[in-house]
């Protein structure tokens, strides 16, 4: 059964500030935030990956991938309990790790509203917010 989390129609804009927290399953390889206008247009595609024990950060547009940021500093670990906040911001996203660590990302799709959020993978969504 997937453990994916989906919310469409959302209206996020710059300035708002997203708290996610979760739980990393014990046998998660990685998993993806993913915020943007759809599951083909994502802004912020933010992908952990335990085995190569790097952070991928990336955008979508259509059928395409762009130039992927690859980030060494690993902080997830499976089997344990996490936030992440991403702050969005007109041309950047910022995005705090559990332990401080933060990573700045460019909007290269230039969207001033985000319509969708999706968590992917190896992640079980606790609880969320939104501040402004």
């Amino acid at each position: 059964m997937s453990e994916d989390f989906e919310i469409r129609n959302m209206n996020m804009k710059p300035g708002t500030t997203l708290k996610i927290k979760g739980r990393i399953p014990d046998d998660a390889n990685s998993f993806a935030i993913n915020l943007g206008q759809g599951s083909d247009e994502l802004n912020l595609h933010f992908n952990p990956r335990f085995t190569e024990s790097i952070i991928v950060c990336n955008t979508k547009d259509g059928s395409s991938w762009g130039q992927e940021q690859r980030d060494n500093h690993q902080c997830f670990t499976p089997g344990s309990e996490v936030k992440v906040t991403i702050t969005f911001e007109s041309d950047k996203f910022n995005v705090m790790l559990p332990d401080g660590h933060r990573l700045t990302f460019p909007n290269r799709l230039g969207h001033n509203h985000l319509s969708y959020l999706s968590v992917q993978n190896g992640f079980k969504v606790s609880s969320f917010k939104f501040e402004e």
